[in-house]
């Protein structure tokens, strides 16, 4: 047996590892990253419409700062973001684009002068001033107050994957590809690294560290429909479920992507909207204004997800041997701005579909599909779990709670990056305060775990040609599917969870007793996908089982049957854990959120009709402690009032002042 040593083992090669790998590297730690895959082929590369970072160097985004950021962010999580990390996360997006156009990200910038645009569907001119002249650029997403959203055409998280991966290769830092975390090691509350699968030669061996980081993105795959890669199945999550110890939290926090290409699922970058581009019906009919009249097709995501649905159940949808869809019209903004700002999506409607979206009336059928994992690792604002020291998670695999119950567009892949700095920094100083624990047993106890799981499933081996109605894996996994998307997607009810609880418990059980035709123990597809669907079935029941408890709509959790918000019994954060492998679902447990010490109190969001929300009592007498500290602070400037409010830490490196066109350093 096999077992190696780091100071920071990073499970998972995507932005987030590689940013905080790099971080970790440069403070002189060892620092290892695994990948299932080559790092630039990582799932970050599909990031298309921009990152958040409130530059302000637009004529559209003046007056943006962190404090519109944090406002907007809050309200698009409906009140279920942790706000300290809101606050952090705000104060370094501007840093970290910077940095990042320091390692090459080509941004695109602005041009003095008039320029043509499409908002609200009618065609304007903006002027840009000579002073922004070359400066990043930015564009309307949803739910934003202001154009935020920096990028480079509609490849933003491609150019942003190459930068830094480039930059942590500069940095030394040793990267695994083809290499899969099976198994945590932990002992007496504290991690110690994990257990690896070659996936190449089917070798098992350890890493032992002083930190361990789990950065492997989130877990679309679970649904039937999603615009997630295949290696998307939450397996950073599961291990850390399975230890015991550590919890997830905010599981039934999914998110759906209102524009999905029709069949294939391939995302339509909310910068075609952001753009100017609009939603029509079956009769070529822009609907979105006769549900959101102010935001439109610029609403939350969540928002215009679900009025595209309650549009399509009207009857209102196209009909295609793939189901309903609506239609996406981006050939009212020109081939010229198509060509250079969105030829990803033309090319993907060309490849995909035979279209051009730049002719005339030529539009993109699209519907909602899963697209992003707001629940994750359950963590504190330093990245590292309360549950068991030692163990860091950043980006989708985390949930560092900056998102609540919805993301905005563009803070995804702002947050991996910027996690990756601020988490880095804190796993850095946990590297110094901790010795490498040099336990060859406990790491070999661990790895004798898994080979014993291993045999059990081989124990079970049957050659599928001559046993046709057995159950496999395949079979397993697909039902899971087709019922996360049929019955846990965008409209909830409590009869539809709770059978698909009971369908995904047996599910679960079969999944124990499956075949597989192979008993070879290192080169085994089969094996490999079986103790991957059960980690898989895990997360559905955490998604499944919260959902069903949670008795509001709040977010992208929408329960028919409970259409309200409930501030006043439901303001928390579900935790899930698996503290028994022989258990057969989760257990479900709550943390409430602190009115009390808000900067933004609960309030209402911006979207439908006022009264939809069941209020905490605590809500109005911390908004008018609130409104208090800044009457009697007004004299200060808006950090010193901010710190009344609210005080949050940072690593003292990201701590300064961001400088905005015409305000300089404020």
């Amino acid at each position: 047996m096999k077992i190696f040593y780091t100071d920071n083992l990073i499970i998972g090669g995507g932005l987030a590892g590689l940013r905080l790998a790099i971080s970790t590297k440069e403070a002189g730690y060892k620092t290892t990253v695994l990948s299932l895959i080559p790092v630039k082929r990582s799932h970050s590369a599909a990031a298309q419409g921009g990152m958040q970072a409130s530059l302000g160097n637009s004529v559209m985004s003046q007056g943006d700062n962190e404090d519109v950021h944090f406002e907007d962010t809050v309200k698009g999580s409906d009140w279920g973001c942790d706000q300290k990390v809101a606050r952090m996360f705000t104060q370094v997006a501007p840093k970290a684009i910077r940095e990042l156009t320091a390692w090459g990200v080509p941004w695109s910038r602005i041009q003095r002068g008039d320029k043509s645009v499409m908002m609200d569907g009618k065609r304007d001119i903006i002027t840009e001033s000579d002073a922004s002249h070359g400066l990043i650029a930015a564009r309307d997403f949803g739910g934003t107050k202001k154009w935020r959203t920096c990028y480079t055409a509609d490849a933003t998280g491609h150019t942003m994957l190459y930068a830094v991966a480039n930059e942590a290769i500069k940095q030394g830092v040793e990267i695994l590809e083809k290499k899969e975390a099976v198994k945590l090691i932990h002992k007496d509350g504290v991690c110690y690294g994990a257990v690896v699968k070659d996936l190449m030669n089917g070798e098992i061996f350890a890493y032992l560290s002083k930190a361990t980081t789990i950065a492997t993105g989130g877990y679309g795959r679970i649904f039937e429909a999603s615009t997630n890669a295949v290696i998307c199945e939450g397996t950073g999550a599961a291990i850390a479920l399975e230890t015991g110890v550590a919890k997830l939290a905010n599981m039934e926090a999914v998110q759906f992507h209102p524009t999905c290409l029709v069949p294939s699922g391939i995302l339509m970058t909310e910068g075609c909207r952001g753009d100017g581009g609009i939603l029509r019906d079956v009769d070529g009919h822009r609907f979105m204004p006769d549900y959101e009249p102010e935001k439109k097709e610029l609403a939350s995501r969540d928002v215009v997800s679900r009025r595209m649905t309650e549009h399509m159940r009207k009857g209102k949808g196209v009909k295609s041997p793939y189901g309903d869809h609506l239609w996406l019209d981006i050939s009212i903004l020109g081939r010229k701005h198509i060509e250079k700002n969105l030829r990803d999506m033309q090319d993907i409607c060309q490849s995909f579909l035979g279209i051009d979206p730049a002719d005339d009336k030529v539009w993109i059928p699209v519907r909602p599909m899963q697209h992003y994992s707001m629940g994750g690792i359950k963590v504190d604002e330093t990245g590292q779990s309360p549950h068991l020291a030692g163990l860091f998670s950043c980006g989708e695999a985390a949930c560092w709670d900056l998102h609540g119950f919805n993301r905005l567009g563009g803070n995804s892949v702002a947050e991996t990056v910027v996690s990756g700095m601020i988490v880095g920094e804190y796993v850095s100083k946990y590297c110094k305060k901790h010795n490498l624990k040099l336990d060859t047993k406990l790491a070999k106890d661990f790895m004798t775990q898994f080979d014993i799981e291993q045999d059990t499933i081989l124990s079970r081996i049957c050659d599928l040609a001559h046993k046709p109605n057995e159950l496999n894996i395949y079979d397993i996994r697909d039902k899971m599917r087709k019922i996360m998307m049929d019955k846990v997607g965008i409209f909830r009810t409590g009869d539809e969870l709770q059978s698909a609880l009971d369908e995904i418990k047996k599910l679960y059980q079969d999944s124990l007793g499956v075949h597989i035709r192979s008993g070879d123990k290192f080169a085994n597809p089969g094996l490999i996908d079986t103790l991957r669907v059960q980690k898989m079935l895990k997360l559905a029941l955490c998604i499944t089982k919260g959902a069903l408890q949670r008795t509001e709509s709040r977010g992208a959790h929408t329960r028919e049957d409970y259409p309200k918000r409930d501030d006043k019994n439901w303001l928390k954060r579900t935790l899930t854990s698996w503290s028994d492998s022989n258990m057969d679902e989760p257990e479900v447990s709550y943390e409430e959120l602190d009115i009390g010490s808000m900067e933004l109190p609960p309030g209402f969001r911006g979207y439908g009709k006022k009264g939809n929300v069941i209020e905490h009592p605590q809500s109005a007498v911390r908004q008018k402690e609130v409104d208090d500290i800044r009457k009697a602070h007004s004299d200060k400037d808006r950090h010193e009032i901010q710190k009344l409010l609210m005080p949050y830490k940072l690593p003292r490196k990201y701590t300064n002042k961001n400088e905005r066109i015409g305000v300089g350093y404020e």
